[in-house]
């Protein structure tokens, strides 16, 4: 099982993870996890634990952590926003279809000022974006 074990192991926590070198080569075969950095996905900081000193290797390994756990978090925001908009389908034929009087007072509000929301700023990002690709042309 040893044998099986990465050499890091990654915890991750809401703005990246504690890094742990994972040691296995000792007398009583039992797993030891010694902390060696904390890593900041929002900022890539990595900062070392206590005294500990980062050799090139646990600073490469971070790095590949660190660029993989970016793009997946990147993927999951796309996919939150794609959910999202069937979501709002889904509203819209409940909405259509099977709501009550007192089911739409409770929603209404909330629903039309967070569209509202969501409408203008789409709208000023896309006008954002045509203006700059005019300006680059």
């Amino acid at each position: 099982m040893a044998g099986d074990l990465p050499d890091y192991y990654f915890r991750i926590r809401e703005n990246g993870a504690v890094v742990f070198r994972v040691e296995t080569e000792n007398r009583q075969r039992r797993i030891e996890m010694d902390e060696i950095a904390v890593v900041n996905v929002k900022n890539s900081t990595i900062k070392p634990h206590g005294e500990v000193e980062l050799t090139p290797r646990d600073r490469e390994v971070i790095a590949e952590w660190l660029a993989a756990r970016q793009a997946q978090l990147a993927m999951r925001d796309i996919d939150d926003i794609l959910r999202t908009v069937d979501h709002l389908n889904l509203t819209a034929q409940w909405a259509q279809s099977r709501a009550a009087d007192q089911d739409l007072d409770r929603v209404t509000d909330a629903l039309l000022l967070a569209m509202h929301d969501l409408r203008s700023v789409l709208v000023r990002k896309k006008s954002e974006r045509l203006i700059r690709d005019e300006a680059a042309e």
